[in-house]
């Protein structure tokens, strides 16, 4: 263990969600970091999560928990003071949510990021910050040809999106997302915060409560098990890269550990072309890893849904060293195993009924 880490202090803004819980725990087990989390709990399943972090952390007094909302720029403030480093993933991380509901999508991820990026500020200590985006601010990229293979799309002429990608923001979502990644970039620019952005492709792995509007690698996997039907919008053959959680935490501490090259960068990550899976591929691997059937049916495809998404991470990767090692299918068991060791946490759920599933999300903090 180094030194160091006794000297560090992390606050999580969504630390009790998918990324954040998983972050956490990492920083318990294999650090001696002090770890500060921030979650106001809206999200399914998250109790359980603050449960396990707790019990991870045990006597050492090194846990902390605030209940609060990234809208409250008083305690988003109190929480920062102290912060050597701060992991911003509180966000709304639904499309859909969003067309519903724009002004709560522009105060969570908008007004809730520049809260965060003013408290960083205000107290001068620099901290490492780094904020989860989404490729969702590269808009439906008409520029890239697709085409239509057996099982799935494939780009005619690339093997995936960079940074280079124009920015075309779609959806309030993809509005407050991507406005929200620029005031990032621009604190570190302007006041030398060393800021890190990740536009995240689809991510996944243990401790993901997936649903119909978010995290749909555990929503199809869950689905399967509980025998609840799903929907398809469109003719599944939809591609996204998936990486797994683990994966993504070994990102978030490649940057950490290069920031003289990293500070005031934007990294487009992602599985990449190598774990590439559309959504009936995906149903097919699912079924061969739990031996469940998957029942589902086809409707029209939701506007706005892009056809394939594939993260070119050679930014990521020359900078840092990084790459994925683990594969589709074994985030697939990851989650799978979890699943098994925590089926109280889903006896409780309503009995099947047939849900919708689509790709018209990111994963945030939640």
């Amino acid at each position: 263990m180094k030194n160091t880490d006794r000297l560090r202090s992390v606050v999580i803004f969504g630390g009790a969600g998918f990324i954040g819980s998983n972050l956490a725990h990492k920083l318990l087990e294999a650090t001696d970091a002090k770890v500060h989390i921030f979650d106001n709990l809206s999200r399914s399943g998250v109790r359980n999560n603050l449960c396990d972090l707790q019990k991870a952390a045990g006597s050492s007094g090194r846990l902390q928990i605030t209940i609060g909302d990234v809208r409250d720029f008083a305690a988003v403030e109190r929480v920062v003071r102290s912060a050597t480093e701060i992991y911003h993933l509180a966000a709304q991380v639904a499309v859909t949510a969003s067309v519903t509901g724009p002004r709560h999508d522009f105060e969570v991820n908008l007004l809730g990021t520049f809260n965060v990026l003013e408290a960083a500020r205000k107290h001068g200590r620099h901290p490492f910050l780094l904020f989860t985006s989404t490729n969702k601010v590269y808009g439906e990229m008409a520029s890239h040809r697709v085409v239509r293979q057996s099982t799935r799309y494939a780009y005619e002429s690339t093997r995936g999106i960079s940074e280079a990608e124009p920015l075309d923001l779609h959806s309030p979502y993809g509005c407050s997302k991507g406005a929200a990644d620029q005031y990032v970039r621009d604190y570190a620019r302007m006041y030398g915060i060393p800021t890190v952005v990740f536009r995240m492709s689809c991510i996944a792995g243990a401790r993901q409560f997936g649903n119909e509007d978010q995290g749909w690698v555990a929503h199809f996997l869950y689905s399967a098990l509980q025998g609840a039907p799903l929907t398809i919008f469109g003719d599944g053959c939809q591609v996204r890269d998936i990486l797994c959680v683990d994966d993504l935490i070994r990102a978030f501490y490649a940057v950490r550990e290069n920031l003289p090259v990293t500070a005031g960068q934007i990294y487009n990550v992602g599985g990449g072309l190598p774990n590439t899976i559309s959504l009936i591929e995906l149903i097919a691997l699912i079924e061969d890893v739990t031996g469940a059937r998957v029942d589902y049916e086809t409707a029209e495809r939701r506007p706005g849904d892009q056809l394939i998404y594939v993260t070119d991470c050679s930014k990521l990767r020359r900078d840092t060293g990084w790459e994925p090692r683990l594969t589709v299918r074994q985030t697939v068991e990851r989650i799978y195993e979890w699943r098994k060791r925590n089926r109280d946490l889903f006896e409780s759920a309503s009995q099947p009924q047939r849900v919708a599933a689509a790709l018209q999300e990111q994963p945030g903090a939640a």
